[in-house]
């Protein structure tokens, strides 16, 4: 596996990182700017003055994050990648539903897809499934159905499953496109392993610490080496099936998490490294995330 592939996330019309430094980043949502904590951002701001536009601006106070509201903010607001539309929010855990560090792995999805025949239209069926597991609001299911694939769509949390059935609906992703299952995300790779299920494409983006839906606890360091046997057997063997494998808040390098994918999966070949978002107005970049991804 080819490693330290950094991917880079460069602005688009609905997003860009305006500015970071301080610990903190400077983003714009559609029209919506927020300023957010960024414990990467340990260099000084190079434009102080842009950061007196933010909308909201994030901060903890007695280990409570919340909210600080500058000027009006919608309860939820509409942005576009590509043909994806979804809606955005600014939740009580500094987050807006989206991770625009993932725009390289988008693109890559809707190749993968369509390397595999995806359906090129409305008609037919689909000829590639593909399960997207701690899937919170869906981006990379809906990239996955657009480019032809039926998604398998897997989360714990229902407000998150609801939220990506908002964004199929404003997409035009259909209910015959995507599978929304409630579930712990262990549980249902361990299920679909005992019956004997195949996809022709995984995509996962585990936690650190998470519970599922009957208090099933998930901690990485004791389970993640059993999700990974799990999926390599639910994994189809034909030509072109993929796995995408990302780390936001797992709190681990991306050859950790490589090499725990090459001791499940043995020669698979691939890449490995860091996301990156890089400021609109200068190369510096915010490192947000990691990946691991290959093809077989």
């Amino acid at each position: 596996m080819k490693h330290d592939l950094h991917l880079v996330s460069e602005p688009w019309s609905d997003y860009e990182l305006l500015d970071s430094g301080d610990n903190m980043k400077l983003e714009r949502f559609g029209e919506i700017i927020v300023a957010r904590p960024e414990t990467q951002a340990l260099w000084k701001k190079l434009r102080p003055e842009l950061w007196e536009t933010a909308h909201a601006e994030f901060s903890f106070r007695d280990k409570k994050g919340e909210w600080k509201m500058n000027k009006p903010v919608p309860e939820s607001w509409q942005m576009l990648w590509g043909d994806i539309k979804f809606l955005t929010r600014l939740t009580g855990f500094k987050h807006t539903g989206i991770f625009p560090e993932q725009a390289p792995n988008w693109e890559w999805l809707a190749a993968r897809v369509k390397d595999l025949g995806g359906r090129s239209s409305d008609v037919g069926p689909p000829r590639s499934h593909i399960l997207n597991l701690f899937g919170y609001t869906g981006i990379a299911s809906l990239v996955s159905a657009q480019a032809g694939a039926f998604v398998t769509h897997v989360d714990a949390s229902k407000q998150s499953l609801d939220w990506t059935r908002e964004n199929a609906r404003l997409s035009g992703v259909g209910e015959d496109k995507i599978r929304w299952i409630l579930d712990d995300a262990l549980a249902f790779a361990k299920r679909e392993a005992r019956r004997g299920a195949k996809y022709d494409g995984i995509i996962l983006d585990p936690p650190a610490f998470g519970r599922g839906t009957k208090g099933e606890v998930w901690k990485i360091e004791e389970d993640f080496q059993t999700l990974l046997a799990s999926l390599k057997e639910i994994l189809s063997e034909k030509s072109g099936s993929f796995f995408l494998l990302n780390g936001y808040a797992a709190g681990y390098a991306s050859r950790a998490f490589a090499q725990a994918v090459e001791s499940v999966f043995e020669e698979v070949g691939g890449e490995a490294g860091e996301l990156h978002i890089k400021e609109s107005s200068s190369e510096r970049v915010v490192p947000a995330g990691i990946y691991v991804r290959f093809v077989l």
